[in-house]
């Protein structure tokens, strides 16, 4: 069973011109585009934690999510990406219709952004489905993003609108690729993150990295309407803008930039002279500043400490 799968799973990668060995061998062959660094990142899904546990999941939509959201990491460094690889653990009963759906996800979302599926390994066992990708992306040197640059007056940004992601957005990440394409190629950026498990939480791994605080203004965080709703619908469990500030799993990006280079990127978008913009929003949220840690701004004036809230896997 296992072969058989395999096979029909090669049948439908294909073959990509960009790899002398690809799908299919002990190990893929690749041929690094000229004049450019290789990035690579890897995420594992696991189900229950990242996706609901079964019945409740839609195998299709776990695919998609797995390549999105490495094409988010590959996108906060300024990547382009270029070729992957999955390992995934199915589950005995009912594997080959949850394989078969995952790789469909799977090859949606890669041949989107042109990412080449290379390879990977198929085991079956008893527990729950796990799905692991790596992928590999490229960056011209000396223009990657990194989380550890952040400066003392930088202007703080984020892409899209954050919080109430459980409601559904978990499972349709929409990675800011092309956005990050078109900001490298405007303006230069000294920091960058993706927003992975939760703006605050995120953004003070930013700063911790960069040796540097932040003021932020409260008023101005993009709240998503599922923030909004699932504030209304559980209150005791924070505001909206709580929400937006520590849900987790929105994949948007957040940036650090000195004041003229995000005066010049926000009037571009304003004005809609970025070529190829998919509309998506962007929105000035704060300042770095010398010291440690972060302070919310509120829209009367006043300050408080702003906790890095967000999602953290527990162990012991």
């Amino acid at each position: 069973m296992e072969q058989r799968f395999i096979d029909w799973l090669v049948s439908e990668v294909g073959v990509d011109p960009r790899n002398d060995v690809g799908i299919g061998d002990d190990a893929a062959v690749m041929r690094p585009p000229a004049g450019r660094r290789t990035v690579l990142c890897t995420d594992m899904l696991c189900e229950g934690v990242h996706f609901p546990a079964s019945p409740g999941y839609d195998p299709r939509a776990v695919g998609r999510k797995a390549i999105a959201v490495n094409l988010s990491d590959v996108a906060a460094m300024a990547g382009r990406p270029e070729s992957a690889v999955v390992s995934v653990a199915l589950p005995r009963r009912g594997g080959q219709h949850v394989g078969e759906h995952l790789l469909a996800g799977m090859l949606e979302e890669a041949r989107r952004f042109g990412v080449a599926l290379v390879g990977g390994d198929t085991t079956s066992w008893d527990g729950p489905l796990v799905v692991n990708v790596a992928m590999l992306g490229s960056v011209v040197p000396g223009r990657v993003w990194r989380r550890d640059g952040a400066r003392e007056g930088d202007v703080l940004l984020v892409t899209g609108a954050c919080g109430g992601s459980l409601l559904g957005r978990h499972l349709a990440v929409q990675p800011r690729v092309t956005e990050a394409r078109l900001i490298a190629e405007m303006v230069t950026v000294h920091a960058a993150i993706d927003i992975s498990d939760g703006l605050a939480l995120d953004l003070s791994r930013m700063l911790e990295a960069s040796g540097c605080a932040a003021e932020v203004d409260l008023a101005l965080i993009p709240i998503h309407p599922d923030a909004v709703a699932a504030a209304e619908a559980e209150p005791t469990k924070g505001t909206a803008c709580d929400r937006a500030l520590g849900d987790g799993e929105d994949f948007e990006l957040l940036l650090s930039l000195a004041p003229a280079e995000a005066e010049k990127l926000l009037a571009a978008h304003e004005h809609g002279t970025l070529a190829g913009w998919p509309g998506t929003s962007l929105t000035e949220i704060g300042r770095v500043v010398a010291g440690r840690g972060m302070v919310g701004i509120a829209e009367d004036g006043s300050r408080s400490v702003l906790p890095p809230r967000g999602y953290l896997h527990a162990f012991n």
